[in-house]
C-alpha cells in the first residue's frame, strides 16, 4: 500500500514538473499561444497573448478562435490525427495574425486546441502602402493634373514629377511633340505606336487645328522607315496639274517648257514614306493616279505610259469627312478604302480639355522666350475662362491666343484683357451684318477694306450653300483651290460654318 502510494507521489511530481516545464517553455515564447478547450474556453494564454488580447479575451476573439479551430473539423482532425499546422492567416479579434492550430488530447483527456499566432499587422501595413502606391498610374496622373491650377510654383514643381511619371511609363518618343496626357491622348499615341511599325497606309482625320501633322510625323519616327526620305505635300496648296507632275514627274515634252524628264516626289521618296495633307481636296484625275501608287505601287509619269515601281509609305489627312464627300460623288469609293485602311481620328480640343492646363503651359514657356518676356504666373481666372471656351479652331486657336497675350501683356502675368478670343469677333461680326464703310474710311487702306469685304462674301456664300466649298466655288466662279487659298488666308473654317459656329 505504501509502495502503491509512494508510486502515485512519484508520477504526480512527474507531471507536476513536466507541466511546469511546458509552461515556462509556452511563457518564454514570443508567439502568442492560446489553449482553446471543446467547451469554447480559454485555458491558458501565455504573456505574449495577453499583451495583445489582454489577461481575459473578450468573446470576439473567443468566437474568432471558434469559427477558425474548432468544430466539427476540428473534432475530426483530433480523430484521425491529422494536426492542422498549416500556417494560415485570419484577424482574431482587430489584430491580424499568422497562425497554426494543433488539435489534442490533454493529460486528463479533455480535447483542446492550441493556437500558436505571430502578429503580422505591420507587414499588411506595409503591403497596403505597396498596393496604394501601385493603384492606377492614370489616376496619380489626373491628380497631379489637377494640382496644377492651384499656383505656378506647385505647377512647376509637379509638371516634373507627371514628366518623370510619363517617362517610367515608356510610351513618349523623342519624336512625340503632341502635348497632353488626358486619356484620349493617351488612346491616341497607343494607336500610333501600335501601327506605325507596318506599312499600311493611314488616313489621319479631324478638324483643322488639331495637330495632324504631328501625328505624321511621330509615325513616321517610329516606322521602320525612321532613316528613309520623308516629304510633305499640302494638296491644297498646290494647283492640281501641277500638283500632279510634282508627285509622279513628267516626261520630256509632256506640256510646253517640259525640256527633260523630271522624277517626281514619289520617286525621290521611294523606300520612305510620303504625307499627303488635305487629301479630300484633290482632283478626280489625281484620286485615279493616286489609286494606281496605293493599289499596284507604281505611277505613270505625266506624258509618259510606263508605269515605274515604287516602294512607298503613304500617309494622308484631311480635315473633309470623307465618307460624306464619296456619297456626293466628289471623292472615288474605291480609293477611300485604300485610305481608309488604319484610320486614326484626332479628337477636337473641347473633347480633352483637361490637356488646357499643359498646352498653356507649353505656349506661355515657348513665347516668353521667343518675345523676351518676363511672364510666370497665369492666374487660375484665366485657366477658368479657357476651360469654358469651346475652341472651334482647337489648339491652332489656343496656340494664336496665348502667342498674342504674352506679347500683348505688360507685366509677368497674363491679365483678362490680354485674352482675344477669335470666336467672339466671330459672333460679333454675324451680329453686326455688313461691313460699316463710314467707319473704316479714312482708318485703313482700300485694299484691306476690300479684303473684309472679300472675307465676308465667302463666309456668307459657304453658309448659304452649308460649308460645301465645291458649290460654292461654282457659284462664285472661282476655282476651289484658289477658294481654299483665300479661306485659308481669311482664316475661315468650312466645317466651323457647317456646324452652325
Amino acid at each position: 500500500m505504501t509502495n502503491s502510494i509512494l508510486k502515485s507521489t512519484s508520477i504526480q511530481d512527474e507531471v507536476n514538473r513536466l507541466s511546469t516545464n511546458w509552461r515556462s517553455l509556452l511563457d518564454a515564447m514570443p508567439e502568442m499561444v492560446l489553449l482553446l478547450s471543446e467547451h469554447h474556453s480559454v485555458e491558458y494564454m501565455n504573456p505574449s497573448a495577453q499583451k495583445h488580447f489582454g489577461k481575459k479575451c473578450s468573446p470576439k476573439v473567443v468566437d474568432d478562435l471558434c469559427r477558425i479551430g474548432v468544430g466539427f473539423q476540428r473534432k475530426q482532425a483530433i480523430e484521425a490525427g491529422r494536426p492542422q499546422t498549416v500556417a494560415q492567416e485570419a484577424v482574431i479579434g482587430d489584430i491580424p495574425v499568422e497562425y497554426s492550430s494543433v488539435p489534442f488530447a490533454g493529460y486528463t483527456g479533455e480535447r483542446l486546441t492550441m493556437f500558436v499566432m505571430r502578429d503580422i499587422s505591420r507587414r499588411k501595413a506595409r503591403e497596403e502602402e505597396l498596393r496604394l502606391f501601385n493603384t492606377n498610374i492614370e489616376d496619380i496622373l489626373q491628380q497631379k493634373i489637377t494640382e496644377l491650377q492651384e499656383s505656378e510654383e506647385m505647377r512647376q514643381r509637379l509638371s516634373r514629377q507627371v514628366n518623370s511619371l510619363k517617362s517610367q511609363l515608356g510610351h513618349r518618343h523623342k519624336a512625340d511633340k503632341m502635348i497632353g496626357s488626358s486619356r484620349k491622348m493617351r488612346e491616341l499615341r497607343e494607336m500610333i505606336h501600335q501601327v506605325a511599325g507596318s506599312d499600311a497606309t493611314i488616313l489621319i482625320t479631324g478638324e483643322s487645328g488639331t495637330g495632324k501633322e504631328l501625328v505624321a510625323n511621330l509615325i513616321k519616327a517610329t516606322s521602320g522607315r525612321d532613316d528613309k526620305p520623308f516629304l510633305k505635300i499640302n494638296c491644297n496648296a498646290i494647283n492640281d496639274s501641277i500638283l500632279e507632275s510634282d508627285l509622279f514627274g513628267y516626261e520630256k515634252g509632256a506640256f510646253t517648257g517640259a525640256n527633260a524628264r523630271k522624277i517626281g516626289k514619289f520617286e525621290v521618296v521611294n523606300g520612305g514614306s510620303i504625307f499627303l495633307d488635305e487629301i479630300g481636296d484633290i482632283s478626280p484625275r489625281m484620286q485615279a493616279s493616286l489609286l494606281r501608287v496605293l493599289q499596284n505601287g507604281e505611277i505613270v509619269r505625266v506624258g509618259g505610259t510606263e508605269p515605274v515601281k515604287v516602294d512607298v509609305r503613304v500617309i494622308a489627312a484631311t480635315n473633309v469627312e470623307l465618307a460624306k464627300a464619296v456619297k456626293e460623288k466628289e471623292f472615288r469609293l474605291d480609293l477611300y478604302y485604300r485610305l481608309n485602311i488604319i484610320n486614326i481620328d484626332m479628337p477636337p480640343l473641347r473633347d480633352r480639355k483637361e490637356d488646357i492646363v499643359e498646352l498653356v503651359s507649353h505656349f506661355v514657356n515657348h513665347y516668353r522666350v521667343a518675345f523676351k518676356k518676363d511672364i510666370d504666373f497665369v492666374p487660375k481666372s484665366i485657366i477658368n475662362r479657357l476651360l469654358l471656351h469651346d475652341w472651334p479652331g482647337n489648339v491652332r486657336e489656343l496656340e494664336n491666343l496665348i502667342q498674342r497675350a504674352v506679347l500683348m501683356t505688360k507685366g509677368k502675368m497674363i491679365t483678362e484683357k490680354d485674352l482675344f478670343f477669335d470666336q467672339n469677333l466671330g459672333e460679333q461680326q454675324k451680329e453686326n451684318g455688313n461691313i460699316n464703310i463710314q467707319n473704316k474710311l479714312g482708318e485703313e487702306s482700300l485694299k484691306i477694306i476690300l479684303s473684309e469685304f472679300e472675307g465676308e462674301i465667302i463666309t456668307q456664300a459657304l453658309r448659304k450653300f452649308n460649308g460645301n466649298v465645291a458649290i460654292a466655288a461654282d457659284k462664285l466662279q472661282v476655282g476651289k483651290t484658289a477658294l481654299y487659298d483665300k479661306m485659308k488666308r481669311y482664316n475661315i473654317s468650312a466645317k466651323s460654318i457647317k456646324k452652325g459656329l
